[in-house]
């Protein structure tokens, strides 16, 4: 047995496997794996929201309206990327446009999710007379869980890892789902887990500096995308997989993205930090009716030291927010 054999025989023993199907049959209904990672993260980013929107000062359910405007949004944008970034896989030569529209076979492009989720946000919180920028920052926490998540579709589906690796902690994928030239590599650095990692990592910070520096207008929203993107970052030059536009003066474009949203968010957390601190006083729009006959007053943030209205009985509660 060759040296190079014996290697690969060790990588695949020490490595994780991938599972063996993403998709199962309830009947004449398949159950997606990817589907059910993605609709979980959702899920649980709307309970966290709302937890933290309710301790900002808004009212329960609220977060539930505006997921109902900004999910479908969401949905469509990161499909719209992807498509975009990848339109070769639907309209090159061996394509087949229609499958664009398949969204149940996984590929979410999650810089067009988040920015047209953005915009159901605006639409969402303008219809109830919400202030947009504490709903983004109530928000922004939960959607690095749905971040990890959805990541473990990618897992299912046996897609987007990153070049091979001989780690114990490598990623084993099958021949089927292995890029052009890769026939006999069988391991691969598991970007999905490091993602997943990262981003719950970044949720913990985000929501320590929020609750350490009281961050509003904005500023958790922003911290949130230079965390996320930070990690994105060097992740994304792990990946192997082919994309439109792989290399941009050496980088790839999802490398690019991370770079220019990192700095846009740098530059207004830092304008925001000097032009608006703290918190908004209210996260309602003036003359916004948001509960007939019971007036919108702020609520505590899960900090009984910070001289919130409502600290010392929710304190005694024992209650604690995301």
């Amino acid at each position: 047995m060759s040296e190079r054999t014996t290697d690969q025989l060790a990588a695949v023993l020490w490595s994780i496997p991938s599972p063996s199907q993403g998709v199962w049959q309830l009947g004449p209904v398949p159950i997606r794996a990817y589907a059910l990672c993605i609709i979980a993260g959702i899920i649980v980013a709307i309970w966290i929201g709302d937890r933290r929107w309710v301790a900002r000062g808004g009212r329960p359910q609220e977060v539930a309206d505006i997921a109902l405007w900004a999910v479908p949004f969401g949905i469509v944008g990161g499909r719209l990327y992807h498509v975009i970034t990848d339109r070769q896989l639907y309209f090159g030569a061996d394509g087949n446009p229609w499958e664009a529209l398949y969204v149940w076979h996984g590929g979410l492009g999650i810089w067009g999710a988040i920015a047209l989720g953005a915009v159901g946000v605006v639409i969402g919180a303008r219809r109830l007379g919400i202030k947009v920028l504490p709903m983004l920052d109530a928000l922004a926490p939960g959607v690095l869980i749905a971040q990890a998540m959805g990541r473990f579709g990618n897992y299912f589906n046996q897609e987007l890892f990153g070049r091979p690796t001989d780690l114990p902690w490598a990623l084993e994928i099958d021949e089927a789902h292995r890029p052009p030239g890769y026939a006999d590599v069988a391991t691969y650095h598991p970007t999905f887990l490091y993602e997943a990692l990262w981003a719950v990592g970044a949720f913990f910070f985000v929501v320590w500096a929020d609750r350490r520096f009281r961050l509003g207008h904005g500023r958790v929203f922003a911290l949130y995308v230079m965390a996320y993107t930070a990690g994105r970052g060097w992740i994304e030059m792990l990946r192997i997989d082919p994309v439109e536009m792989d290399d941009v003066l050496g980088l790839r474009l999802n490398v690019w993205t991370s770079l220019v949203l990192f700095a846009l968010a740098a530059a207004y957390f830092v304008w925001a930090g000097r032009n608006r601190p703290g918190r908004e006083e209210s996260v309602y729009r003036e003359g916004a009716v948001t509960d007939p006959g019971e007036p919108a007053e702020a609520t505590d943030d899960g900090d009984p030291d910070d001289g919130d209205p409502g600290d010392g009985d929710r304190a005694h509660e024992g209650e604690t927010t995301p």
